[in-house]
């Protein structure tokens, strides 16, 4: 007796972009679909049919014909309103995006989407009263909780491995060239506010539903912004004025489930050159330990083992604090964190269950980055209201 097989087709909008090809397209949906799908607990295999979407024509039909995708399409209307598409992805601009899922929920159809979800709050708790009223199925980007260092930090906290919490700081960012003489490494829209650029509104998004998946609940926020570099090269050569902030300095006061208060601290750059060994690590202390994890590594050090360092100026170091900690190992095979999300999601639309990571987390990132943008120009600290749909 054979299993049943259940096609889920994706429009992919937005696939021309770095997150929307690199990771979603070619390390996500891609491999599901060249590897025949993945198999459920009764037995079905779900299978992917992507369908590309773009505004370039030349750029959608030039990946379509070197990925063999058999369909894509620059009408995302048409698309939204094909009743045999079963999700909308999106990953196109920020300014764009709250209309696409509105539109595509409204449709029917499932969602799975990059963050923020929306410019406003207000907007991104519409999307989810929507996809609530909708009954569709909800999936929001949040990539860096399924990173091998992440889950092997949060798996230290559900051991106890901590203690009592004290404290998280983050350190995240790159030197990103201003495009004169070398090219930039991210889009020009993305130091442009008016096109929803913003270190603050991007990274706040992910900055909340981390703490959130590990720590605990985000109290207050106090954040400090800046636009370091005023002026850059866009993608044709011309120079534009960046009026968007490029750093994000924040400091969160946080609660963990057992009521226990937190002290969280997230430097954000794009204007920083990178001397640590990854380009995004937090570093979480305990009264029973500590642990440093990036996007694959992460060290600990229990307390048992912690040295006795002695301040002394006068004399040169000659121990190796780095080498004083332990890595954590795996312990089991971890998977491209984008893909894992993406089959965790497809399972919840297969079973058509609500998806944990969904728009109303995602308004919360949105607020936060408000409260963020907001702190810094009131300079002082702000506490996170509760929302409600």
């Amino acid at each position: 007796m054979g299993f049943e097989t259940k096609t889920i087709r994706i429009a992919m909008n937005g696939i021309t972009g770095r997150m929307g090809y690199r990771q979603h397209l070619l390390r996500s949906i891609l491999p599901i679909r060249d590897a025949g799908g993945f198999t459920l607990e009764d037995g079905t295999r779900v299978q992917v049919e992507p369908i590309l979407v773009g505004r370039n024509e030349a750029k959608i039909r030039e990946l379509a014909e070197k990925h063999k995708v058999a369909e894509w399409s620059t009408d995302l209307d048409a698309v939204i309103n094909d009743p045999t598409v079963d999700v909308v992805f999106d990953a196109s601009m920020t300014s764009l995006r709250a209309a696409t899922l509105k539109k595509a929920m409204q449709a029917g159809k499932h969602i799975f989407t990059e963050k923020p979800t929306a410019e406003t709050l207000e907007e991104a708790i519409e999307l989810a009263r929507i996809g609530k009223e909708a009954g569709v199925t909800a999936g929001v980007v949040h990539d860096k909780l399924y990173l091998p260092g992440l889950v092997k930090l949060r798996r230290l906290v559900d051991e106890g491995f901590f203690g009592r919490i004290l404290s998280i700081r983050g350190e995240f960012g790159y030197w990103v060239f201003e495009g004169d003489i070398q090219a930039a490494q991210r889009p020009s829209w993305n130091y442009r506010k008016e096109d929803g650029g913003g270190m603050t509104t991007d990274m706040f998004c992910h900055w909340n539903y981390v703490l959130e998946g590990i720590i605990g609940k985000v109290k207050s926020v106090n954040a400090k912004t800046a636009t370091h570099i005023p002026a850059r090269w866009d993608e044709a050569g011309k120079e534009y004025k960046a009026t968007a902030d490029d750093a994000s300095y924040g400091i969160f006061e946080l609660e963990t489930p057992g009521g226990d208060e937190v002290i969280g601290q997230i430097n954000s750059s794009w204007a920083v050159r990178v001397y640590r060994d990854e380009l995004v690590e937090f570093q979480v202390d305990g009264t029973h330990g500590s642990a440093v994890a990036g996007l694959n590594k992460c060290v600990a050090q229990q307390r048992a083992h912690t040295p006795k360092p002695v301040w002394n100026p006068d004399l040169p170091v000659t121990e190796s604090f780095r080498d004083q900690w332990q890595e954590v190992p795996a312990n089991a095979e971890l998977d491209n964190g984008f893909k894992l999300q993406w089959e965790e999601f497809l399972r919840d639309v297969v079973a058509g269950r609500e998806h944990r990571f969904g728009l109303l987390s995602a308004a919360r990132g949105v607020q936060l980055a408000e409260l963020g943008l907001q702190s810094n120009d009131e300079r002082r600290t702000l506490d996170i209201p509760e929302i409600t749909l």
